[in-house]
């Protein structure tokens, strides 16, 4: 009934059977190793997934501004060069041939939106309340794509008309406004406009709430004085980890500066690639625990079977075939192992999801059951499995006959 099953399988099913607890022991300790590794990758993908999304939902992954202005000595047979140069101010500008821009950065593969906007500070007046804000004039149809604003309304619509304004929560409660109310605008250049409060939103920052307003892009320029122009265009990236990449490429493309959420997120981006090296870390040591713990059981195994080992060395069994038992047993433990693992990380998971949550009854943030996750814990398992396995098998392999049936 057997014939077609290889003597190495015999051979390492019934060496594993035997030492019964031993096997039990290992597996446990490697379905528990696999466990904490697919757990601990699966909350720390979620946790950088979900401190990524709150940072950059709010925010493009490259901004393109205009260069900004310096100011260069005068030189001349005639004219005396000034002892110090002072920077000047840097005014509200417009990046030149814009649309063209644009044009060439969309048809970039790595790219997937691009949005221009018109923004700088202005003061929102109600009644005898003044606020410094922010105000950016924007495309909806384009910057939606980049941030969904519409997500984040609280109160009315994300409607961008002509005379309509949003708003951030906080700047709403500190002025005393609602939707349909009233707020003047008014720019130190003289410009004024009176606009209607269309919606407001929380950017999840109470300072992005407090300084923070969206009109239209030609509501915008027509305050700011750039008829026709625009300070900034946006842009986001399909892979936000090679933004800088990107960057660099559209600044050689298009001769403007381009600024990545990398670049101007120095401290965001450390901490997520510190917490990526730091997983890796973990995962690697416990890889390790395993590969350490299936040798220690395979050399007490060794140890244990000399005898059977020399007696099947002389009934024929080559070196090979002895080495190719114990790998065996070091393939089957590791997958066995994997498998258990895998279990006890999905249950994690889900556990995780259903009981720690925000006061408000919102996951904390969400962990996903990733297939590949499972398949690279299994395939890591394995193959630690086998490479513990190598030293023992070859001791194995390399015992004496004679010697080990004398014990």
């Amino acid at each position: 009934m057997n014939d077609w099953v290889p003597f190495e399988w015999i051979a390492a099913s019934r060496f594993l059977k035997e030492g019964r607890m031993q096997t039990l022991s290992i597996l446990a300790g490697i379905g528990i190793g696999v466990g904490v590794i697919i757990f601990m990758s699966a909350a720390l993908a979620g946790q950088l997934a979900n401190v990524v999304r709150r940072v950059l939902s709010a925010q493009a992954h490259i901004v393109l501004v205009p260069p900004q202005e310096v100011a260069r000595p005068l030189r001349g047979p005639e004219v005396a060069e000034a002892a110090i140069v002072q920077r000047p101010l840097q005014r509200v500008r417009s990046i030149d041939q814009w649309q063209r821009i644009i044009d060439e950065v969309a048809a970039m593969p790595a790219v997937t939106a691009v949005s221009p906007m018109a923004s700088g500070s202005v003061l929102a007046v109600r009644g005898e309340a003044t606020r410094s804000v922010s105000v950016q004039g924007v495309e909806p149809d384009r910057y939606f794509r980049i941030v969904p604003l519409p997500d984040k309304i609280v109160a009315g619509a994300a409607r961008l008309g002509a005379d309509d304004i949003v708003i951030g929560a906080d700047l709403a409660t500190d002025l005393g406004v609602r939707v349909g109310d009233k707020l003047n605008i008014a720019v130190a250049s003289g410009q004024r406009a009176t606009l209607t409060v269309s919606g407001i939103v929380d950017l999840g920052s109470k300072g992005a709430n407090m300084r923070t307003t969206y009109v239209a892009l030609h509501t915008a320029q027509a305050l700011l004085g750039l008829i026709g122009g625009v300070s900034s265009i946006d842009v986001t990236v399909r892979d936000i980890y090679a933004a800088e990449d990107v960057a660099q490429r559209i600044s050689a493309l298009t001769g403007v500066e381009a600024d990545s959420w990398i670049k101007t997120n120095t401290q965001l981006y450390l901490a997520i690639s510190a917490q990526a090296i730091a997983n890796t870390t973990i995962r690697f040591f416990v890889g390790l625990a395993i590969a350490f713990g299936i040798a220690a059981v395979l050399i007490v195994s060794v140890v244990q079977k000399s005898k059977e080992i020399g007696i099947l060395r002389a009934m024929g069994a080559s070196r090979g075939q002895i080495l190719r038992v114990f790998l065996l047993q070091g393939a089957v433990l590791g997958l066995l192992g994997s498998v258990i693992g895998s279990a006890l990380g999905a249950l994690a998971i889900i556990l995780w999801g259903a009981l720690v949550r925000n006061p408000d009854g919102t996951p904390l943030f969400p962990l996903e059951l990733d297939p590949e996750l499972f398949l690279a814990a299994a395939i890591l398992a394995t193959l630690s499995g086998l490479i513990a396995a190598y030293v023992p098998a070859l001791r194995g392999a390399r015992l004496d006959p004679a010697a080990a049936i004398r014990g």
